[in-house]
């Protein structure tokens, strides 16, 4: 129902008035779980307290304390770190359209929904979808592997926030039933671990992995790594001792560490050729295998899922650092020997790309073992335990600075969304009007939200001897998967297996 006030809305845990937004009724900082602090503090979410009277909801929740790794983070500004917004073109319960739920990435360190790039109100009016985004717990507060505390907390935060869905949702239009969870980089390896957590099962109905990492931790490791972040306060890692150190000292801990991550290397191994010191654990409880044997197991045969990648991921990291172009033949050596499947990575780099620079090689390897290979791993593992996958690879490049980035990591998440003036978008694809990109826009949301309410996002389902791939680009086009030499290097390999510590 609707008044003067703005658009409201029965909960179960209370009525909300959101507010009319270019018609949609928009509902923003919808708490979906308690404060995770005090006594929740590094504890599994617990349901939202209920209220009395009519809650307003028209800005968002508090950030979730944040990485400074990447630029000032901003500190949250109260405790309310697990919300909710929903952006919808009826607040009706007769409506039930297709929902579309999103999970932001930032290699498990930094992100919040109400990054401007994140705002959902072209998707949802465009497709004519309910369209969802949440806050989870990022850094030392969701997935560090602390003594006394459940695994995966983020992943819990994430599973809490679909079944608010799943009870909530019909209130605002949606359909339960048809539950889209989508995410990018560290949100789409945040879909694959859903499509294998118990937990999940059953709280949506297809999936959408873009970017998709392929890192996992043995416990072991993940315990390794916080015990050093604990150390640079002189802690333990343990409820006990780490419950009352600020969230923001302790994300700064985990900063200090991750400046002089690559020292690690004898004991973290290739963890100390990423951007993060966090990703999620197989702890047998929450995950107790990962995605690709998950879906290799049948865990996806009631899920339609989509995944892709970009062709040049690994630029926008590379340009971050001030690497780009600067690459030398010892620091693509270096990779290729550490990242590279086997003894005989390098070699079979090498040879498999004659003539290319060491930054060329470099940027292969990196791509291929963070993005490109657990990309395609997930389509065939899906595919082997007889669901419907679809494969796709975004090579329309981001325009900024000449083109040079190329179509690097992130540049798919303002696409999809439509949102080019402000954040990330604003750099990679600069200032007015860009047809192009709202071109390629296009082409992602007309697919997305197709596949939200069919299943069929417009291209064939992969199978592992065609291997059709779409491609989005100008104009778009499907083809067999376009990275064929990295495949044929890695064929014979096992999908990402969980991350050991070395010694």
């Amino acid at each position: 129902m609707t008044d003067s006030a703005g658009p409201e809305v029965r909960t179960t845990a209370g009525r909300v008035r959101g507010r009319a937004e270019d018609g949609l009724a928009v509902f923003l900082g919808i708490p979906f779980a308690q404060p995770p602090v005090g006594p929740g503090r590094f504890a599994a979410p617990r349901p939202a307290a209920p209220w009395d009277g009519t809650r307003d909801a028209v800005s968002f929740g508090s950030p979730p304390p944040q990485s400074a790794s990447y630029g000032p983070a901003p500190a949250p500004s109260d405790d309310d770190w697990l919300t909710v917004n929903v952006w919808t073109p009826a607040a009706d319960p007769a409506a039930r359209r297709p929902v579309l739920v999103f999970i932001y990435g930032g290699a498990y360190k930094v992100g919040s929904s109400d990054a401007p790039g994140f705002g959902a109100g072209r998707l949802a009016r465009d497709g004519d979808v309910v369209t969802v985004t949440f806050n989870y717990r990022t850094g030392m507060e969701g997935y560090a592997l602390i003594e006394g505390a459940p695994a995966n907390r983020g992943l819990l935060d994430q599973v809490a926030a679909l079944s608010w869905v799943r009870d909530n949702i019909a209130a605002f239009g949606g359909d339960p039933e048809l539950v889209t969870v989508f995410g990018q980089s560290a949100g789409a390896n945040s879909v694959a671990s859903l499509l294998a957590a118990p937990l999940a099962a059953g709280l949506f109905r297809r999936a959408i992995a873009q970017s998709p990492a392929g890192m996992f931790y043995t416990p072991p490791l993940a315990a390794d790594i916080a015990g050093a972040i604990a150390a640079e306060l002189g802690l333990r890692a343990t409820t006990a001792e780490l419950s009352g150190v600020d969230p923001v000292r302790l994300m700064a801990a985990a900063d200090a560490v991750g400046r002089k991550q690559a020292q690690y290397a004898d004991r973290w191994g290739q963890v100390a050729h990423t951007e993060t010191l966090f990703a999620p654990v197989i702890d047998g409880e929450v995950l107790p295998v990962t995605p690709w044997q998950a879906l290799a197991a049948g865990a996806g045969r009631d899920v339609q899922l989509i995944a892709g990648h970009n062709r040049d991921e690994s630029r926008l990291f590379l340009a971050m650092s001030g690497q780009l172009g600067q690459i030398s033949e010892e620091q693509a050596a270096q990779s290729l020997r550490a990242l590279g499947p086997g003894p005989d990575g390098e070699r079979a780099y090498r040879e498999a790309f004659p003539g290319a620079s060491a930054g060329e090689l470099y940027e292969a390897v990196h791509n291929d073992w963070v993005f490109r290979m657990p990309t395609l791993h997930l389509a065939q593992a899906q595919a082997a335990g007889r669901g419907a996958a679809y494969l796709y690879e975004l090579t329309w490049a981001a325009p900024a600075n000449g083109g040079v980035l190329g179509a690097c990591h992130g540049l798919d998440a303002p696409l999809v969304f439509g949102n080019f003036d402000e954040g990330l978008a604003a750099r990679l694809i600069g200032p007015g009007p860009n047809p192009a990109a709202e071109e390629v826009s296009a082409q992602f949301r007309t697919a997305w939200t197709r596949f939200a309410a069919t299943g069929d996002p417009g291209w064939p389902a992969y199978d592992p001897d065609q291997r059709l791939t779409r491609v989005f680009d100008i104009p778009p086009a499907v083809v067999r998967y376009p990275a064929e030499a990295s495949r044929r290097i890695w064929e014979h390999h096992a999908p990402p297996q969980p991350l050991p510590l070395l010694s």
